[in-house]
């Protein structure tokens, strides 16, 4: 998608990004999908997350990795900015910093395709809910 020019351009690709997770998901009978939260408050925004994000959507498709990607506000990490959150199925969440399309691409490639760890990666400060 290009540039966001107005509140209907905004609901559309959300509508979009929505009906793909939802194909995704009955795609795969509910399987547990690889789940994406990516950093989109102000500080995020302004560091370059909307691309991060629309190169997401792009590209996991296109590699065969089908992901639940969401939208989140702020993770706590504004000086490494743009963030990834990233949840494999029975993994415990990694948060990616300082993310640009390149770091992306090899996040992508490495991390979730074949499981290596990539830099970037910064410590959880927050403990989830079992």
């Amino acid at each position: 998608m290009g540039t966001i020019k107005s509140v209907a351009d905004l609901k559309n690709l959300r509508s979009s990004i929505q009906e793909a997770n939802q194909k995704a998901i009955v795609e795969n009978n509910n399987e547990k999908l690889i789940e994406i939260n990516v950093a989109m408050a102000t500080c995020g925004i302004a560091s370059g997350a909307k691309e991060i994000m629309e190169f997401l959507i792009q590209e996991l498709p296109k590699r065969n990795i089908v992901a639940k990607i969401k939208k989140t506000g702020c993770m706590g990490y504004c000086y490494a900015e743009p963030t990834l959150e990233i949840t494999i199925p029975n993994e415990k969440p990694m948060v990616f910093g300082y993310v640009d399309i390149k770091r992306a691409d090899e996040i992508i490639e490495k991390f979730i395709k074949k499981g290596e760890l990539v830099d970037g990666v910064i410590p959880i400060n927050y403990e989830l809910a079992t």
